[in-house]
């Protein structure tokens, strides 16, 4: 259940030659401001930069006849690629004045932007880095709460915490694109409540084979190509068989 359901067949994290390497390509960016003396959890700016992916995704800009929706339908008809950059100070207020949406978690800021094509970034998001995003937790996050959604990481994939966000982002995407519309209208009207968690090495076995959503990454950075990097645990595709 890697697909977009719209494509039968061609996923847009395939490692395969495909139609959408075809098509014009775009990336989603988002930002995180990773301020010197204050930087977020590393978890909670996962988890953050998930909601944000599916705030884009759900907000009424991005869909029908919105500003964003031409953009949106170009990038999920490529390859669907996430770049997560970093900001502080100055460079932040420059990012939070250009078309976005910010969405904040309990210590994380992410902005994100309607896609952009590959060499086409606005400058003030082409000049951030995106080196520069390790982070940490604090202290070790609480057990996932089994009734919400869970975003499950790979234990034996080491990830940058923003190329995890990315890849958190996009098993957030695919799980929102497997709900039928009252599942997207009431994870929605929640708040788009979700954790990120790493998963035990005997668990992951029994994850990556229950069916569930799965990012295999393309490789474009850091990791190998076809990395199994998320499983996507929402309850709803958990109880509900998919066709």
């Amino acid at each position: 259940m890697t697909s977009d359901p719209t494509v039968p067949g061609d996923s847009p994290f395939r490692t395969e030659p495909s139609t959408r390497d075809g098509a014009p390509q775009f990336v989603l960016p988002l930002v995180v401001r990773i301020e010197r003396a204050a930087p977020p959890a590393r978890t909670d700016a996962l988890e953050t930069a998930a909601r944000a992916v599916l705030v884009m995704l759900s907000d009424e800009r991005s869909i029908g006849d919105g500003e964003w929706a031409q953009a949106v339908r170009d990038w999920q008809d490529a390859r669907i690629r996430k770049v997560v950059r970093r900001a502080r100070g100055a460079e932040w207020h420059r990012a939070e004045a250009l078309p976005g949406i910010t969405v904040t978690g309990k210590s994380a800021e992410v902005r994100v932007f309607p896609p952009v094509p590959l060499d086409g970034w606005p400058k003030d998001l082409a000049r951030l880095q995106v080196s520069g995003t390790d982070l940490d937790d604090p202290e070790p996050p609480a057990e996932a709460d089994s009734s919400a959604p869970v975003l499950w990481l790979n234990p034996d994939v080491d990830m940058s915490a923003g190329k995890a966000m990315a890849q958190a982002g996009h098993g957030a995407q695919l799980a929102w694109w497997e709900l039928s519309e009252e599942e997207k209208a009431a994870w929605r009207d929640a708040g788009f409540p979700l954790a990120v968690r790493t998963a035990a090495p005997g668990r992951w076995g029994e994850l990556t084979g229950s069916g569930l959503p799965l990012v295999r990454d393309a490789g474009f950075t850091e990791i190998a190509p076809g990395s199994c990097t998320v499983v996507a645990d929402h309850p709803a595709l958990r109880q509900t068989p998919r066709v």
